[in-house]
This record gives C-alpha cells, structure tokens and sequence, in this order.
C-alpha cells in the first residue's frame, strides 16, 4: 500500500474537495535506449521510474500541480519516440496507473549511438500539446556523452526562448566524467542541475530524488546533489 504524506491532501482528493487548478507542470521522461544500455539496464530504468513515480511524495506533488507527464526513448539521430503520450495526472489513480505502463512498457530500439541534441528537439516539440502548463521540464536519463547529430549546446537557445528547463541524470557506470560533461552540455535553464548514479543500481535511488527536486519545493529533505545552473 502507498504510504500517503499528506492525510489532508488524501482525504480532500477523495471527497473532491480540492479546487481546480490548471496544469502547473509538464514533465518529459526521457530515456536512453543506445547501444551502451543493455536490456536489463534499461528494465532498471523503467522500473526505477515506475517505482518513484509510487512514492507518496512524488506523487502528491503530481496530484497537486496536475502534472501533464510524457515518457519517450531516444537513442541515435532520428531515432526518438513517444511511448507513453502525455497523461494528466489528476488523482493517485492517475499515477499508480502511469506507473504501472511505465513499468510494462517495451524497449524500441537496442544497437544505436546517443543523439542528446535530436532527443532535446524531439521533446521540445512535444510540449505544443500542453499549451495550459505553466513549467516545461525535460528529465534526460543518460550513460554516454552525445556521439551524433547536433551537440545539445546548439540546441540552448532555442530551449530557453520556449521557456524549457532540462536537467540530467548521468549514470557514470562506464564514464566517471558524464556529470560534468551533463552539467557543462545539457542542463539548461532556471534551477538546472545534474545528478550522478554511479551505475544502474543506483538508478531507481537517484531518480527518486530527482524528481523530487524537480517537482517539489520542500528540498530540506532531499541530499545535496552536483548542480550547475545555467540561466
């Protein structure tokens, strides 16, 4: 059973006596499925995501922004794909049941390089679907430095004229210099920051206190973690 922070926040949900509020944060899942990322790597990923996306923390926060969330793979150039479309996110329901597709949802590509400025493209576009959220975020879960297509630098300005913020998960397994490499290539906007997991076990940790940080304001709790804000 899910443990509930908030006993007010459950009990208003559940007798409707929340009000409305609109979309206040539209959040792409964006996860590398290149070459490097073997399957049992990857299912690390996805189950890590599904499991935080449980956590009671995590998904008050959700239900309380009325999160939009989008799950894509990416890997090389004009390899990009949506495999979960956004969902709205309007009550525990919602996110137990996102949770659960994430978890179930099949790998699409395997043998490919890592294009991170086409994915950051290919997300960016995404977000003309949720025109009413008032935040963008774009989570990028990585373990290799971008080796094809446009260098995600190229791609900064126009993230910051749409009023994107990306942050960076850089799983270190294979490279110990992807974080800095994530804070000084990829992370763009108000507040961004890079997180290092030292290898794909670290992963369902790191990305539970990335999402947390990212959708929550009460970070008191939440361990200091490799940042660099770019503006």
């Amino acid at each position: 059973m899910r443990w509930l922070p908030s006993f007010f926040l459950s009990t208003a949900l559940s007798l409707g006596a929340l009000p409305a509020v609109s979309c206040e944060v539209a959040l792409v899942l964006a996860v590398d499925v290149s070459g490097s990322v073997d399957d049992r790597e990857f299912e690390t990923q996805m189950r890590g995501l599904a499991e935080a996306l449980r956590d009671g923390a995590i998904s008050e926060a959700l239900v309380l922004k009325q999160a939009s969330v989008l799950v894509m793979q990416w890997t090389g150039n004009q390899r990009q794909r949506v495999s979960i479309p956004w969902r709205h996110v309007k009550n525990f329901d919602d996110t137990d049941q996102l949770a659960d597709d994430i978890e179930n949802t099949p790998r699409i590509w395997r043998n490919f390089s890592t294009a991170i400025g086409e994915a950051l493209i290919f997300a960016q576009a995404a977000f003309d679907e949720v025109p009413q959220c008032k935040r963008k975020l774009i989570d990028v879960s990585g373990d290799g430095k971008s080796n094809e297509g446009i260098a995600p630098r190229a791609v900064h300005a126009q993230l910051r004229a749409a009023g994107i913020t990306v942050n960076g998960l850089a799983i270190e397994q294979s490279d110990k210099t992807l974080t800095e490499y994530y804070q000084d290539n990829l992370i763009v906007g108000p507040g961004s920051f890079a997180i290092r997991a030292d290898n794909f076990e670290d992963y369902p940790d790191r990305i539970r206190l990335k999402l947390l940080r990212e959708i929550t304001k009460q970070l008191s709790a939440v361990p200091p973690v490799q940042e660099s804000g770019n503006l």
